[in-house]
């Protein structure tokens, strides 16, 4: 972890660069010459065209291969009883992700995508893991409904984990990263911050997260309401600001991996409701983030579309799922490699001799 997490989140913010949108362009007219009517393989191709812009070619590289990055963190909120689940699942579950036995594991191996574990601030202290980044922020963040959930600097921080791990995770070869997440209570935190970020109430965003029965359910829009009320006071513009009053660790690793995407210029796919808060807090702070974004399904969370439509992501996938973990993101990953295999191998009216209609 660096030791100024806030000069190095300034540095990148600086030199962030929007995609190219004249290669963008040029792949758009490239696809009306492949063998096909016009539009014929619909949101393919617009994926095709959105990581030609991307790359700043025409031909966009294959987004392989690619790596999930698993934020774990625990919730101080869970305290006001806005889930079922007990706080130490959260530690148990990374040891499920790292031994392999989790639903992102599986769907990750049937589609070639790596599996990496950070501990961004689980409440408990975890044993090292060849698969596990053990370098929390803090034992967890604190409880939303009476304060902030953490400092602006441990904010920085967490951000810059995401960063950091985008840039090892790029640096041994990935070519697109993948938005995974956990911790127990997470889908409140990620609520609050989607719903002070666009300024809708919680009757509004409120989902049932992991299936919470109706008298939950009620609790939990309560303490979300006043958590929005509290955090009026804020700026939402203002991304560390809104990560660090209603946010959560593994908001701000997830939107520090979505600034190193696009600092390495590669696609990162977007999975469920807590990776659309840490990517509305990675819009905050650089708003060219959002064409490096890819929305990989949409969840039933309420509060997961009103994001998408904030962000103006069109999301691959309509499955119903809301486990998380990442899942989404790899269930859409090999549409977009198809999505780039299309513009690389397929031929065109003039390479085969089809007249073009």
């Amino acid at each position: 972890m660096t030791s100024d997490p806030s000069t190095l989140l300034s540095e990148l913010v600086g030199k962030l660069q929007p995609v190219d949108t004249e290669a963008g362009a040029a792949a758009a007219e490239y696809h009306l010459q492949l063998t096909k009517p016009p539009g014929a393989l619909g949101r393919v191709e617009s994926l095709g065209v959105q990581l030609s812009a991307i790359a700043g070619s025409t031909l966009p590289p294959a987004p392989a291969p690619a790596a999930v990055a698993i934020f774990a963190a625990d919730h101080g909120v869970l305290s006001e009883g806005v889930s079922p689940w007990p706080q130490e699942v959260t530690a148990q579950m990374v040891g499920n992700f790292c031994g392999g036995g989790a639903g992102i594991n599986a769907i990750a191996q049937a589609n070639g995508i790596d599996v990496v574990v950070v501990n961004a601030g689980v409440a408990t202290a975890l044993p090292d893991h060849p698969q596990l980044v053990n370098t929390p922020v803090r034992l967890g963040s604190d409880n939303i409904r009476r304060g902030p959930a953490m400092s602006v600097d441990e904010a920085a921080q967490s951000v810059a984990l995401g960063i950091e791990t985008a840039r090892q995770l790029v640096a041994g070869g990935t070519r697109c990263l993948l938005t995974g997440d956990m911790g127990i209570g997470n889908t409140t935190a990620s609520t609050a911050t989607i719903g002070v970020a666009v300024g809708l109430d919680a009757e509004a965003i409120t989902g049932r997260g992991t299936g919470i029965d109706d008298e939950v359910f009620a609790l939990k829009t309560t303490v979300i309401a006043e958590v929005l009320e509290r955090a009026r006071s804020i700026d939402p513009s203002d991304g560390l600001a809104l990560l660090a009053e209603v946010g959560g660790l593994e908001i701000g690793g997830i939107a520090g991996l979505c600034l190193g995407a696009a600092e390495a210029r590669i696609p990162v796919i977007i999975d469920g409701v807590i990776a659309l808060a840490g990517a509305v807090v990675a819009d905050r702070l650089s708003p060219l983030v959002r064409g490096y974004m890819i929305a990989g399904h949409r969840s039933v969370e309420p509060a997961a579309t009103v994001a998408l439509s904030h962000l103006e992501l069109d999301p691959i996938l309509e499955l119903d799922l809301r486990l998380g973990e990442g899942t989404g993101a790899a269930l859409a990953h090999p549409i977009v490699v198809a999505a780039a295999a299309v513009m690389n191998d397929m031929a065109t009216f003039a390479d085969v001799g089809i007249t073009d209609g």
